[in-house]
């Protein structure tokens, strides 16, 4: 089989992101098993045609079809793509690995890094499934309502084998979906998992009312610090100021369709993290996130002044207003620093 033409897809994660891939899949002509792990909420829509929660308004394709469990889904798959949150990537990749077949190849939608670890996706799937089994990430500026109704999206589809990730883009684009391809995974992960952080300190700035001269100076300054990571890790500069980098983190921090920045509006206004999260209702990565990055940064001796005071409003307890004063009061330096 020409892999490149229409074939079987298993999507495991039916909230909002990885129903939406699995619709832009279905739309493509491709036939996709949709698991999510609520057996109730994957019946519902088996019989509705509708994910009315995460991705309400959006009919799912004739050639999408929700199963309720793992082993059904990868059943015939030619492709597996893994749509979970960082938390959870290691459990759904241990459980999934000894159940893959010789030939079947894996994707991720995931961006953070793994608790307590700080392991970005693709150091999480090497220990989980190996490193003899084709596997890449898809990332980029994309919100799951926007490409769910068929909005012009570009992401980035990485990996170290070329040929898979230039079939992923095949079975993937189209005239509102358009897919660049990479081999930086490590850029790729490091501009999905930081940019989160980032949108939540714009979002406190922007809360506080602290205008669009901040709001500029926060996402430049803060993508020098993607920046600074990236490159200590490995990850080349092109990649983070490229869709995967630059792009995530231009959305994600100015749009209200975002949870970070919407949880950074939430702090502004007085409310507690369990609050703010609790009111949007889904995972903000960008909370667990904020932990990991501090102590990648810490590890690897770089400067992430941001980064640092998201993290201090966040776990520390310190006011959103007072993080602000320890970012405009440090010293003047050379931008190139």
């Amino acid at each position: 089989m020409d892999r490149g033409q229409t074939r079987r897809f298993a999507v495991l994660g039916a909230g909002s992101w990885g129903t939406a891939l699995a619709v832009q899949l279905a739309r493509r002509g491709h036939g996709v098993a949709l698991w999510g792990r609520d057996g109730a909420a994957i019946e519902a829509l088996a019989r509705t045609r509708e994910n009315a929660r995460y991705l309400p308004a959006v009919t799912l394709p004739a050639t999408l079809s929700p199963v309720t469990s793992v082993a059904e889904a990868i059943d015939g798959a030619d492709d597996v793509l893994v749509v979970v949150p960082s938390h959870a990537l290691r459990a759904c990749l241990s459980a999934l690995a000894p159940q893959l077949a010789p030939g079947q190849r894996v994707l991720w939608a995931t961006k953070g890094l793994e608790p307590d670890t700080a392991l970005l996706p693709h150091e999480v799937a090497a220990e989980t499934l190996g490193t003899t089994r084709s596997v890449g990430v898809l990332s980029g500026p994309s919100f799951a309502g926007e490409v769910g109704r068929a909005l012009p999206t570009a992401v980035t589809i990485a990996s170290h084998d070329p040929a898979f990730a230039d079939d992923m883009a095949r079975a993937f684009h189209d005239g509102m979906f358009r897919v660049y391809t990479a081999h930086d995974v490590v850029g790729v992960g490091v501009g999905g998992a930081v940019k989160n952080v980032l949108a939540i300190a714009v979002g406190i700035s922007d809360g506080l009312g602290y205008g669009a001269n901040a709001r500029a100076l926060l996402i430049t300054r803060g993508l020098t610090e993607m920046m600074r990571l990236g490159a200590a890790l490995g990850g080349a500069r092109e990649t983070l100021t490229g869709m995967a980098g630059l792009g995530d983190l231009l959305l994600t921090c100015t749009d209200d369709q975002s949870r970070n920045r919407r949880m950074g509006l939430a702090l502004a206004r007085g409310a507690s993290v369990t609050e703010a999260e609790a009111e949007i209702g889904q995972v903000v990565e960008g909370v667990r996130v904020a932990r990991e990055v501090r102590r990648m940064a810490g590890e690897q001796g770089i400067d992430m002044p941001i980064a640092a005071q998201a993290f201090s409003v966040l776990h520390e307890g310190v006011a959103p207003r007072e993080a602000v004063r320890r970012l405009t009061d440090r010293p003047f330096r050379a931008e190139a620093e």
